[in-house]
């Protein structure tokens, strides 16, 4: 009797357990089937019931193109080289060589006795100035058991004194230098040529001359006097040069000069930057870029060039706009960004 009762016990639970998932499960489809409530007079339709309009669809639409197309170039210029440019213009192109020189005077001799014997007196030293005609010193040409009047030593030119070889008591003959007098008032650079640059060596050729004493300047000079021969030792010609203009007072006989001359200038001829210009493979090429900002790979033919500007002559024209800077990292038909 007792287990009866148990039974209907637990029998009655699984009823009722089977009765409430039933109803939750009856509720739930309720729910989601229930129609939508219409809306009242005045309102708009929530999104879902409201219908297409075919022109609000057009204007999205393009409106949405419109977006792609802007987001595109602004993507394009995101990705664009930033490159510097320079139009190809003509100019004057110099070609030139460096060579090492010396600071002479141009009016440099040496004062010889005109007797031989034994100096005196030496009346001058070594920086003083002397006229020409000014006994500098004199020579006593006694020998043994002789006597003689002493012979003056004269300066055969205006200038300074730039070497006192000989002292008080130095026996001497006439090959024997007293001084060493120059003038200078007028110096001149003179230096040697290397073979390969002598023909064109010409007097009236200008040069700039640099001086180890004055860094950071430059003097104009031109060649003003050039050896017939080369030196067969050193295979070099040797040249003189005269500065330009006023002789500045800084400059000094014996001074270390660095010279570089013209050898070769050409006149009216297209010339772009020589940084512009790469070397690749054996072929000179340059980016140039067209009115749509694209960059385009040209190979060119090269002329005269010094260490900025290099002559082209073929492969441009004029007025082309060729990638000065940042052309490294371009590729045929990369867009660019050109900045100043």
């Amino acid at each position: 009797m007792k287990k009866n009762k148990g039974q209907t016990i637990v029998t009655a639970v699984i009823v009722v357990l089977i009765l409430i998932f039933a109803g939750l499960a009856l509720r739930t489809y309720m729910a989601r089937n229930r129609p939508l409530p219409s809306a009242p007079a005045g309102q708009t339709a929530p999104a879902q019931q409201r219908p297409a309009q075919s022109g609000t669809g057009s204007a999205q639409g393009t409106g949405s193109a419109q977006g792609a197309g802007s987001a595109q170039r602004s993507s394009q210029n995101r990705n664009a080289t930033a490159v510097r440019v320079t139009a190809v213009e003509k100019g004057t192109i110099e070609n030139s060589v460096l060579i090492n020189g010396d600071v002479l005077a141009v009016n440099q001799v040496s004062i010889f006795p005109t007797v031989a014997g034994k100096i005196i007196d030496t009346l001058f030293q070594v920086g003083d100035r002397v006229s020409q005609g000014t006994v500098v010193a004199t020579v006593d040409p006694s020998r043994p058991g002789q006597v003689y009047s002493s012979s003056p030593v004269v300066s055969t030119i205006d200038g300074t004194i730039l070497q006192a070889p000989v002292h008080s008591g130095d026996t001497v003959s006439t090959q024997t230098p007293i001084y060493v007098v120059g003038d200078l008032s007028n110096l001149m650079v003179e230096t040697f040529v290397p073979e390969r640059f002598s023909n064109a060596a010409k007097r009236g050729l200008s040069a700039q001359v640099t001086l180890e004493a004055l860094p950071g300047e430059s003097f104009k000079a031109t060649v003003q006097e050039l050896s017939p021969v080369l030196d067969p030792a050193s295979r070099t010609l040797r040249i003189r040069l005269r500065f330009s203009g006023r002789m500045d007072p800084r400059i000094k006989a014996g001074m270390f000069a660095t010279v570089s001359l013209v050898t070769n200038t050409r006149r009216d001829v297209p010339v772009i930057p020589l940084s512009a210009v790469i070397n690749t493979y054996g072929s000179w090429i340059v980016f140039t870029v067209d009115d749509k900002n694209i960059a385009a790979r040209r190979e060119i033919t090269l002329g005269l060039g010094n260490e900025d500007m290099v002559e082209v002559t073929e492969g441009l024209e004029l007025g082309d706009m060729v990638v000065s800077a940042g052309q490294n990292f371009l590729s045929d038909g990369d867009p660019v960004r050109i900045v100043e």
